[in-house]
């Protein structure tokens, strides 16, 4: 099968029947190529439908996200093309390259200092200019590598929380939005924040997936007497 057929499948078989139905989302998941953001490993898996390993051997967190869970955070942002967007976990780089091409400008933020090298190198390659990965550790000291270059328009957490920081909600520009997966196994719920005043946010949870944790962000107490 060629990588074009195999690339089909993915989005007819397993994209579509997940109510990823934007049209910009999924021409750009045809031209936006996926095999250019997998480990050399894993490039017979690059379209399955599965979460990839970023490292070998692999580490707990870091991994490519399923493709049909990628599509529909990015469908739930509803970018457009003047949009600053913030990503925490860039990974591979490839959910940055989706923001990139649809947004004005992209920060993406990663804590481990080869996945960062990985992600730069990832999108020079495919001629991605509008994406910045920074190497920080997102949460760190109030989440301040989040909050220097807000207000963003939009937000997204490529990996688990258990709860949405305040401090991310705080950077988001009026009418921005934050999607993110929210909550602890066997079920995580995807979150949709839209700031719709100064302090006020209006929140979906449309559906519901399990992705692994981002590293170091609050994790709530679970003890109960």
């Amino acid at each position: 099968m060629s990588l074009d057929q195999a690339r089909f499948n993915m989005i007819e078989q397993q994209i579509r029947p997940w109510e990823v139905l934007d049209a910009s989302v999924l021409a750009l998941l045809s031209r936006v190529h996926r095999e250019a953001f997998v480990p050399t490993a894993h490039q017979a898996l690059a379209f399955a439908d599965m979460e990839l390993p970023l490292t070998h051997p692999a580490v707990e967190g870091q991994c490519l996200l399923a493709p049909k869970v990628e599509a529909r955070l990015l469908q739930d942002l509803q970018l457009k093309p003047s949009d600053k967007v913030l990503e925490v976990g860039a990974g591979s780089g490839y959910m940055a390259a989706l923001l990139a091409s649809l947004a004005q400008r992209v920060v993406s933020i990663e804590i481990d200092p080869n996945l960062a090298r990985t992600a730069r190198d990832n999108l020079q390659k495919v001629g991605i200019t509008n994406a910045d990965v920074r190497t920080a550790d997102a949460a760190a000291n109030q989440f301040a590598a989040c909050t220097a270059e807000g207000p963003f328009d939009a937000i997204v957490l490529s990996g688990s929380v258990a709860e949405i920081p305040p401090a991310l909600l705080a950077v988001l520009a009026p009418g921005g939005r934050l999607v993110a997966i929210v909550g602890q196994e066997p079920m995580m719920r995807a979150t949709v924040v839209t700031r719709v005043g100064d302090a006020s946010f209006q929140t979906a949870q449309p559906w519901d997936t399990v992705a692994p944790r981002l590293h170091n962000f609050p994790e709530p107490s679970r003890f109960q007497f």
